[in-house]
């Protein structure tokens, strides 16, 4: 058995875990799997803290047999589950991965393979689909200021729930363009995600979700809140009849992902999108936050953006062609707007002028590469012709010297 310096595990493992998953709401998912677990062992301990001491104590005195062996019997029970159809074979999959990691950060050897050997695949894809536009407006009715510039942000971009950790006003940069009569307007705006992380990449939002922030932003400044770049986009409410103290207007306190999450779920439930479900049922019939993020992906596809742009604007993974393929930001940003229309979630006249104005704009864009693309054509062709008569020339000019001679 590996050897192991009980008080540094004590000490360190538990913090060690939680450092190995970055995004907070993988944390939550992992410990509450790893904490079934320690559960099913018996473990002693009010907090999963306690319980991971406890793990430590078990192993140093029974050994990585012991490990394996409970791994396993784990396993075997959560099968039987999925046979009765109570919880499917992903699901048990997804518990192996969280006391996988915990063993691998104490450097625990099993041999995984023959545990793995015996699961069910399960689908890598969850069951659900998104929401109608009917249920979008519904959920956007939910009497709480921010709710429209969240949904907006992420229905419109994209973004994944741990993005809004990062996220400050001055990380969204409006795109202006002159429309009729030379008058400018808002097309859409440039968000950075996850600003000053490995991870940060730039994406865009609608003009519908720009302007919803905006006015939450204004709203905030005229109620007395300071507000420059370094605001968070996202922030507590406060009592509108004092001004000062903890939980004021002029004391804001970051609305953290896991909030946000809380604030969409409590609008889907209080607006009747979601109800208990039925016996025998598992899953509701969208997901209440990764369904923005499939909803984006959906209608930027049917709208008819490229693929592999799609891809880069949701930040995935696009293979060996992320290592050649390099579209300019204006290139990206001529797609989106070609689909910003299906990215709209509440139709209204100011929505429809904007449409025609985006559309104009693009013609216009389409129209000057074009003219440009003749232009670019003329000058190939008359360089081509420029070629050929000095090509002719030089031939005249040999044949004169072969003539001397």
């Amino acid at each position: 058995m590996a050897q192991i310096n009980q008080k540094n595990v004590e000490l360190d493992l538990w913090s060690l875990y939680l450092y190995a998953l970055k995004s907070p709401s993988s944390r939550e998912k992992y410990s509450k799997r790893l904490e079934k677990y320690f559960d099913y062992l018996g473990l002693d301990g009010s907090s999963i803290e306690e319980k991971s001491l406890g793990f430590v104590g078990r192993l140093e005195n029974e050994g990585n047999d012991w490990v394996f062996n409970s791994v396993l019997k784990y396993m075997q029970i959560l099968l039987d589950r999925v046979n009765r159809k109570e919880i499917t074979g992903a699901t048990v999959r997804n518990h192996l991965k969280s006391i996988k990691l915990y063993c691998d950060m104490a450097d625990i050897p099993i041999t995984w393979k023959k545990i793995s050997r015996g699961l069910p695949k399960g689908k890598n894809y969850a069951d659900d689909r998104i929401p109608t536009t009917t249920e979008m407006i519904k959920l956007l009715e939910y009497p709480d200021r921010r709710i429209k510039a969240i949904v907006y942000t992420m229905c419109s971009s994209g973004i994944r729930l741990g993005a809004w950790d990062y996220l400050k006003w001055g990380h969204i940069r409006p795109i202006i363009r002159k429309g009729k009569d030379n008058i400018e307007i808002v097309i859409a705006a440039k968000i950075l995600v996850y600003a000053g992380e490995d991870e940060e990449y730039a994406s865009f939002i609608s003009s519908e979700a720009y302007q919803s922030l905006k006015d939450w932003m204004d709203y905030r400044k005229n109620s007395g809140e300071l507000i420059d770049d370094n605001s968070w986009l996202m922030r507590d409410l406060w009592d509108t009849r004092v001004a000062q103290g903890r939980g004021f207007i002029t004391a804001p306190q970051k609305l953290a992902a896991s909030g946000i999450k809380r604030l969409i779920e409590r609008a889907i439930w209080a607006q009747g999108l979601r109800k208990k479900l039925e016996k025998g049922k598992k899953r509701h019939p969208f997901s209440a936050i990764h369904s923005m993020r499939k909803w984006f992906k959906t209608r930027c596809e049917i709208g008819g953006m490229k693929p592999i742009n799609v891809e880069m604007l949701l930040c995935h993974n696009i293979g060996i062609s992320g290592s050649y393929y390099r579209p300019t930001e204006n290139e990206l940003l001529d797609d989106f707007l070609k689909v910003s229309k299906h990215l709209i979630v509440q139709e209204n006249n100011n929505n429809d002028d904007l449409k025609r104005e985006i559309d104009e704009l693009l013609y216009r864009n389409e129209t000057n590469e074009n003219t440009l693309k003749v232009i670019q054509q003329q000058k190939d062709d008359a360089y081509i012709t420029l070629s050929d008569q000095v090509m002719k020339l030089m031939e005249e000019v040999q044949l004169l010297k072969m003539n001397k001679t």
